[in-house]
């Protein structure tokens, strides 16, 4: 494609002795291992994190309000300038981005153990702090779609092997942030935070992707292409698709009914009523569920693949739902499983979608604007979390995101473009 910025990663990350040419790439591989220890203890870090912030803030006397715009701050930060993360990573090393991206993070989750150390909590202090990893998140997630296709040709099975890694960091992670704030403080859980970026940066370090195919390379002239320029072809791509944006259109309504809601309101309902430790096991189902999720993936190859993760969705609603209606610990612990089972098919399905139908020069622009939209309006569902929590209750507030979690999985099911998309390697890719 002209116009096309120069890659500065082509020459620094390809492994020795790399031709360039075309090659069969298995899953499994040195790179790929790298990669998915770095994919799996960032995801151990970023599940102990939501344990932190509800422990450590009701401690210091704030509520559901409070740590609904901590999560806020991140999400806000994040899903405004994740798409000029996409355009970074279609400019720059996609591996350096990301490595950059963890060091400030291993920073910023420092510092938040160091104020949780010492007892002085003030709540714009984490709202900043916040703030500035939705940063550097926004600069490190486009990098990551296009980072799994160059380091395997079974792209469905290596985001499977990647979603089994994050669900078993998922399964792991809250139950270590629970034990930790049990035993030392949540200054704690931030200290072994930031430790995990630490690791993630370590491996990416490490890391040798192959070099982009001929086409893709740029020349110096390119480098000059407007910044701007590149926002507007990467929207021009995404529109294009009308499979995409509708799916992204949907899942606004998810972030702001069901998932902003969801992740503040169980966390604090459960700590209160039973506990960290309570709210660590329960987080734990969830992620037995999400590994099962996608151990399913990689057995399941449908031809129509976003019509099938749009059923497993349907399983998400008992998880709000059964803390909402106050059932017992068992109860909520089930929920949760079934519900990480079905949203973790569905996200290994979504994203081999993506990196299968989208072209690889634009990949990394398509992915920020795919996180941009789905993620827009969740900082506006966890900042409402709190609010609505109080005029109507907890338990009806999330009795009613089950219910939207419902329709947001039939409304996927009812556009046409979306449930009869055909995997890519079984047709000709479709554009619309």
């Amino acid at each position: 494609m002209t116009g096309r910025p120069a890659r500065q990663d082509i020459a620094v990350e390809a492994g020795p002795g790399d031709t360039g040419g075309e090659r069969d790439r298995p899953v499994w591989s040195r790179d790929f291992a790298l990669f998915f220890v770095a994919r799996a203890v960032a995801r151990l870090g970023d599940t102990m994190l939501p344990v932190a912030l509800a422990a450590g803030l009701l401690e210091h006397g704030y509520g559901a309000g409070a740590v609904g715009l901590a999560m806020a701050s991140t999400a806000a930060a994040f899903a405004g300038l994740v798409v000029f993360g996409g355009v970074l990573a279609d400019r720059f090393s996609t591996r350096r981005l990301m490595i950059g991206a963890d060091l400030v993070r291993l920073g910023t989750q420092s510092l938040a153990a160091a104020l949780f150390f010492a007892g002085h909590v003030v709540l714009w202090q984490v709202c900043v702090i916040g703030f500035v990893n939705g940063v550097a998140s926004a600069v490190f997630q486009p990098g990551v779609a296009s980072t799994i296709p160059r380091l395997a040709t079974d792209i469905q099975g290596a985001n499977g092997a990647i979603r089994i890694a994050e669900s078993a960091a998922q399964l792991a992670g809250p139950a270590v942030a629970g034990l930790l704030v049990g035993f030392a403080s949540p200054g704690g859980v931030f200290a072994a935070h930031a430790t995990t970026y630490a690791v993630s940066a370590l491996c990416l370090l490490l890391l040798r992707l192959p070099p982009l195919p001929e086409a893709m390379r740029g020349t110096a002239a390119e480098s000059r292409h407007a910044f701007k320029a590149d926002l507007v072809e990467g929207w021009r791509e995404f529109r294009s698709r009308t499979w995409l944006w509708g799916v992204i259109a949907i899942w606004g309504v998810y972030m702001i009914a069901v998932s902003g809601p969801t992740v503040p309101l169980v966390a604090t309902e459960v700590v209160q009523q039973h506990g960290p430790r309570t709210y660590g096991l329960i987080n734990s189902a969830l992620g037995a569920g999400t590994v099962a999720g996608g151990l399913l993936a990689l057995r399941l190859r449908p031809r129509r693949m976003l019509r099938a993760g749009a059923v497993s969705l349907f399983a998400y609603a008992g998880f709000p739902a059964a803390v909402g209606a106050g059932l017992g610990v068992p109860a909520m612990a089930a929920g949760a499983a079934v519900a990480g089972a079905g949203l973790s098919f569905w996200g290994v399905m979504w994203a081999t979608s993506v990196q299968t139908q989208v072209p690889p020069d634009v990949l990394n622009r398509i992915h920020a604007y795919d996180v941009a939209g789905s993620l827009a309006m969740l900082p506006v569902g966890q900042a409402l979390a709190g609010p609505a929590a109080g005029a109507l209750g907890t338990g009806h507030v999330l009795l009613a995101a089950g219910v939207m979690s419902l329709v947001v999985a039939a409304s996927l099911l009812l556009v046409p473009p979306i449930r009869n998309l055909i995997r890519a390697d079984a047709t000709a890719p479709s554009a619309h």
